[in-house]
């Protein structure tokens, strides 16, 4: 079971179902044929919007976790586990 702070949780929850709305929008969009520029901005928005999630729950793994496991003498496990993330991102 991963902590999170009620805060932290709640704005992550509220990003991701805001990103769920838009998405649902973009969509619509395209089953409506939509000017695609405006499809991509749509679905830019959605991306940030991941992204700044994506950072918040970076950010609280770190305090928590992270900190956590180097406290009990797992840095280089806590470390490769962070890296496989960015791994997996750049391919």
């Amino acid at each position: 079971m991963t902590y999170r702070p009620k805060d932290t949780q709640e704005r992550m929850l509220h990003r991701l179902k805001i990103a769920k709305g838009h998405l649902e929008k973009v969509i619509k969009m395209v089953e409506d044929n939509k000017y695609c520029i405006d499809i991509l901005h749509q679905s830019q928005a959605i991306q940030a919007g991941l992204k700044e999630t994506d950072n918040l729950m970076l950010e609280n793994h770190l305090r928590g976790c992270v900190a956590d496991a180097i406290g009990k003498g797992k840095k280089d496990e806590a470390i490769s586990e962070i890296m496989q993330v960015f791994k997996k991102k750049q391919s």
